[in-house]
């Protein structure tokens, strides 16, 4: 999978009336191997958070420490604290690894069957079982291909309607023809997520009976985007810092007016801003023959970074959200939807405009701005690097 990124989206909804999720995601990632444990604890609210908590932390820590899923597991039933009332510690578990060749592992207790769309279409596969401490856990291992998409989900999916609209709950088989019409090969991960739980809510007409989550891995090529951001410091630099620009593969997104001009004159292309507020909080967007998109600069970024920090949470998300022609919703789409590779040019030039008390904005706010993103970039597994000038 060297030249594939393995793209990622988690939506969550707690029960209805609890402030605590009893379902838990968690992933530990390196250089070689991502390591995911999705974990709902038994009942709901504090109890069964601190089960999933500890179940999946436990698990993910131990398997991307290269133990066993026998020695893991093992270690996580004898940990869990046994509930007062049921005299039960039970929190199941889907365990997903993948290498960056594409080699994927499962590890399967009690959750519904993690479901793989191949093409849009359900794929079938192949699964040993092995009882470890008295649990029936289903081990798989996969190929992935770029395009798949593998969903892990708890059991407030297959709940979902149950005793309402689905007098049986959602069952799986429907729950796979649901995917397969809703499918498009440019769907998101997280939209993919959105659109799932969307249903589910529908299913239980709005009224959570049980705390439902939903983690979506997309198998996509790699993809670079390149946004620049502020001149350097010394003009003098100009010149070298868009040959390394343009120099890179991938998109080019230009931030700033300043740095429009800049490019302009680089280019020896005519800057064309557009006059209308397609959003009347963002200013509108311009052109320059050789670049992607040119964009306002800070105001334009803190909109990305907000829209990021939503995108990244376990909140459900509209999935219309990025079909605004907005520019900050063009660039979030590019680094949220589009980019494994994301290069920032960051330009020290001082912005004289950015000192005015009355804007409330000063040359840190944009370094500040772009080491945010870069870490919620990052949090979703993008390869991020910041270039200062």
């Amino acid at each position: 999978m060297r030249n594939m990124f393995l793209e990622s989206g988690q939506v969550s909804v707690n029960k209805e009336g609890e402030d605590l999720c009893g379902d838990r995601l968690t992933t530990i990632a390196d250089e070689s191997m991502i390591t995911t444990v999705l974990s709902d604890g038994l009942g709901s609210g504090v109890k069964a958070n601190i089960l999933a908590t500890l179940t999946s932390k436990m698990l993910a820590t131990m398997l991307a420490n290269r133990l066993s899923i026998e020695e893991s597991v093992t270690t996580v039933a004898q940990t869990l604290p046994v509930c007062s009332v049921r005299k039960l510690a039970y929190s199941t578990f889907t365990v997903f690894q993948a290498n960056y060749m594409g080699e994927a592992y499962l590890a399967q207790y009690d959750n519904p069957p993690a479901i793989l769309l191949r093409g849009g279409k359900h794929m079938d596969y192949p699964y040993t079982r092995k009882i470890v401490e008295e649990k029936e856990i289903l081990e798989s291992r996969l190929q992935l291909q770029t395009g798949d998409m593998l969903i892990l989900l708890t059991d407030g999916v297959t709940h979902a309607g149950l005793g309402k609209l689905m007098p049986n709950g959602w069952k799986r088989e429907e729950v796979i023809m649901h995917l397969e019409r809703i499918y498009k090969p440019h769907l998101s991960a997280k939209n993919m997520a959105a659109l799932l739980v969307d249903a589910c809510r529908d299913l239980y007409m709005g009224h959570m009976d049980d705390d439902t989550t939903v983690v979506v891995f997309k198998i996509t090529e790699r993809q670079a985007v390149n946004l620049i951001i502020g001149p350097p410091q010394d003009r003098s630099d100009d010149e070298k810092m868009l040959r390394l620009f343009f120099a890179k593969a991938g998109k080019h997104v230009v931030c700033g007016g300043s740095t429009a001009h800049m490019v302009s004159r680089y280019l020896n292309e005519p800057l064309k801003t557009e006059m209308d507020y397609v959003d009347p909080d963002i200013p509108p967007i311009a052109h320059i023959r050789g670049v992607d998109l040119v964009t306002e600069g800070v105001i334009t970024i803190n909109r990305v970074l907000e829209i990021a920090k939503s995108y990244c949470s376990a909140d459900i998300m509209s999935p219309q959200w990025n079909e605004r022609k907005d520019g900050a919703t063009r660039i979030a789409r590019m680094l949220l939807e589009e980019a494994t590779d994301i290069n920032f040019f960051v330009g020290r030039a001082v912005n004289l405009s950015h000192q005015d008390p009355k804007m409330n904005i000063d040359f840190n706010l944009k370094m500040g701005l772009i080491n945010e993103l870069k870490r919620c970039l990052e949090g979703m597994g993008k390869k991020v690097k910041i270039s200062y000038c």
